[in-house]
């Protein structure tokens, strides 16, 4: 076991990599609050790229905070074997980050760059709709009033000042992630709190035997920057992407931007090859599904209590693919009193991200859901061999099960499903 503070650094980057490099043989590296001559004043880290991970490493983290800076454009924490330069990621093992205390990951005061690879960076990028009428360039004269403004007026923009350094992507990607694993086996992330992130919090590609637990969200799809509240799409708590297998996932508290869990593998064969490390998107690894398992199996989501600010508590998404044996169970939406939010569990789309296959979720079983706006649970794909049980959904008008695609359910098993009025 080591302490970072003990390692030398012209910045703080350099004295957690030496120290992450100077790791004894138990592969325990110790990041307590920063104590460092150079800047007594602060005992905050402040990091300028992503802290890269080896083989057999061990952060654990006291009581501290991890702060980006205005210049960092990359991920707190990644797996070390991948990124820019690996187009084929290969297998990484015993990978662990372990918060003791309240350890705080916090994204940037001024974001380089916000949301996924869809989202076109802009500054400013207003949030509220009187900003937006006023402020933003890319809405119609015609539109420019909060009753016409469209949905992708208010969401297909993110807030980055990499939006005015034409030699930088102006769209978000895989580095705006704040915990980004890749190929790995027997890794864990536990007793964290992300603050403010610059896309998904935690994403996990390729990964197997692994937990995350006991994380705490806080993100709302936007934050006051240079007086004005700015948009930040893709705040996503934890995503899970295809090739992802024997995972938990366990106490999940606090609010995102967007889905709060999302199993998410989408498989579309018709796209153009990109490599590993390819930007303008949020995969790190290769898209060759000949050569990827592109589903993702043997799942267990446990304790899920916050709120999403636009999307869903727990999302399951097969686009050219499959999900099979998931357990959800216990899932408390917490939407406080005059938000709108889509609902509480999502299976499947409606084809939006890809086609979605008749086989393509099995064996998902749903438990212990409560659901404070809109419906419960949602069902737009097609669901086999499964069961659905303890809904309830307050929402006035609204349903702990809906249905929306026909001939969606095949051998599915529903009980105690209460909708408020009924």
């Amino acid at each position: 076991m080591v302490d970072a503070n003990l390692f030398p650094g012209a910045d703080d980057n350099e004295i957690l990599e030496n120290a992450v490099r100077g790791r004894d043989g138990d592969g325990i590296v110790v990041i307590p609050p920063r104590r460092q001559t150079t800047e007594p004043e602060r005992d905050w880290w402040r990091l300028d790229r992503a802290v890269l991970l080896p083989e057999n490493t061990t952060l654990v983290l006291r009581s501290c905070r991890i702060k980006l800076s205005d210049r960092c454009r990359d991920n707190f924490f990644r797996t070390a074997n991948c990124g820019m330069g690996f187009a084929e990621p290969e297998r990484i093992r015993n990978v662990h980050i372990r918060g003791e205390g309240l350890c705080v990951l916090e994204g940037a005061d001024h974001p380089r760059a916000t949301g996924d690879g869809s989202k076109l960076l802009a500054r400013p990028c207003p949030y509220l709709d009187r900003d937006l009428c006023r402020y933003a360039d890319w809405v119609p004269e015609e539109r420019r009033q909060p009753d016409r403004l469209s949905f992708w007026d208010r969401h297909d923009h993110s807030y980055g000042t990499d939006a005015d350094r034409p030699e930088e992507s102006r769209y978000g990607d895989w580095r705006g992630i704040g915990i980004l694993f890749a190929n790995a086996e027997d890794f864990s992330v536990e007793n964290l709190r992300i603050v403010n992130s610059h896309g998904w919090g935690i994403s996990l590609e390729a990964c197997a035997h692994g937990r995350i637990a006991r994380i705490d969200f806080d993100a709302c799809m936007s934050k006051e920057i240079d007086g004005m509240l700015q948009n930040m799409e893709n705040q996503d708590g934890v995503d899970i992407r295809n090739g992802c297998h024997d995972i938990l996932i366990t106490d999940i508290t606090g609010r995102t931007g967007d889905d709060m869990v999302a199993l998410t593998a989408i498989a579309n064969d018709d796209e153009p090859y990109l490599p590993g490390g390819s930007l303008c998107t949020t995969h790190v690894m290769p898209n060759d599904w000949s050569k990827r398992d592109r589903d993702i199996h043997d799942i267990v989501i446990r304790n899920v209590m916050g709120y999403s600010s636009l999307c869903f508590l727990v999302r399951l998404l097969p686009c050219g693919s499959r999900i099979r044996n998931v357990v959800i169970d216990g899932v408390v939406d917490t939407t406080p009193d005059g938000r709108d939010t889509f609902g509480g569990i999502l299976l499947g789309d409606l084809d939006g991200y890809g086609r979605n296959l008749p086989d393509s979720l099995s064996g998902i079983s749903i438990s212990n859901v409560v659901c404070r706006r809109r419906n419960g649970v949602i069902v737009q794909g097609f669901l086999t061999d499964s069961a659905i049980s303890n809904v309830v959904c307050t929402a006035e008008g609204f349903q702990a099960l809906k249905i929306e695609r026909p001939n969606a359910l095949r051998n599915v098993r529903t009980s105690n499903l209460v909708s408020a009025g009924e």
